[in-house]
């Protein structure tokens, strides 16, 4: 039942997102909107465990597209079910430490692949890899990435073994970013290791936007501003 109504979400999504780019007069984005509205109550009372409201919800934001649609006033198709219902299993991984549109770059684009599960890299790691604390606390950027609505789950990383999730998960596809330091040869490679022969790996070719657009750009402009102003 549940995943049932987590496609109907995902339909109806597609369908706004298709919509939104669209012109339409007023009235009909007014309709829109308020399909986006009981998008985001279905969304939220799923996450709650409530999969009888979120129906509820989600059917209301249903309707009113179609009454769109009918009217002629919009034009989308929707997804078979049985196509969302088989999405494929992407897997993200990463620091996550101040979220940034290059993130949700990196999210929404895997989330145009299937259904999202995202690793957040833990504090040790950050320790470890980077070789600095870590910006924020592993708990509170689970929690910010799981809130993104690209996501359809977010778990902590193994502080050991980074391949442990994705034996756990078992995803269709490992979609990494830009700037990751392992490449997709050697990820494969050491998941085969692990008997992982069909999961397929790709790779963002670039990052987008400016200095902004990266943790460490982030910081930088931080302590420029400090210097600058002279705040202690």
């Amino acid at each position: 039942m549940e995943e049932r109504v987590r496609a109907y979400v995902l339909n109806v999504e597609k369908a706004i997102n298709t919509l939104s780019s669209m012109s339409l007069d007023e009235e009909s984005r007014g309709i829109v909107e308020l399909a986006r509205s009981y998008l985001s109550d279905s969304k939220y009372y799923l996450e709650k465990g409530d999969v009888f409201t979120s129906l509820a919800c989600i059917a209301y934001a249903e309707g009113l597209l179609d009454a769109l649609k009918r009217l002629g006033k919009a034009s989308f198709e929707w997804e078979p079910l049985s196509k969302l219902l088989a999405r494929p299993k992407v897997l993200v991984a990463g620091a996550f430490e101040i979220l940034h549109p290059g993130h949700l770059h990196l999210l929404k684009k895997a989330w145009e692949l299937g259904r999202v599960h995202v690793v957040v890299a833990r504090d040790s790691s950050i320790r470890r890899i980077k070789g600095r604390e870590p910006v924020v606390p592993e708990q509170q950027r689970l929690e910010v990435v799981s809130a993104v609505k690209y996501v359809d789950t977010a778990v902590l990383g193994d502080e050991e073994d980074f391949l442990k999730p994705v034996e756990h998960i078992k995803p269709d596809i490992i979609l990494l970013g830009p700037d990751q330091w392992v490449t997709p040869e050697k990820l494969k490679n050491e998941i085969r290791k692990r008997g992982l022969f069909d999961i397929e790996i790709l790779k963002l070719p670039e990052r987008i936007g400016g200095e902004l657009y990266s943790t460490r750009g982030i910081i930088k402009r931080v302590c420029q501003i400090q210097r600058s102003s002279n705040i202690l």
